[in-house]
């Protein structure tokens, strides 16, 4: 397999082998691919998590009257403040 970096991403590909923390371009490739199914599993993990928490929650009838837009405009009247 070939992969193409934009010069940026392969220069820290060799850095991060030339400072010996990576044997080779491979491992610290390797390497990324692997921390990256793990955020993304633990990113699904909390997802999952909240989505069970706001589940039990409606079920005893705790829930907003507040609309998406209600949340979405607070939040970026939060954001301005």
């Amino acid at each position: 397999m070939t992969v193409e970096l934009s010069p940026e991403l392969e220069q820290i590909v060799k850095t991060k082998v030339a400072s010996g923390i990576y044997p080779n371009a491979g491992e610290f490739i390797r390497e990324a691919i692997l921390r990256s199914l793990e955020w993304e599993r633990l990113k699904k993990q909390k997802l999952d998590k909240a989505i069970t928490i706001g589940l039990e929650q409606a079920d005893r009838g705790e829930f907003s009257t507040r609309t998406v837009q209600d949340i979405i405009q607070r939040k970026e009247t939060q954001k301005y403040n």
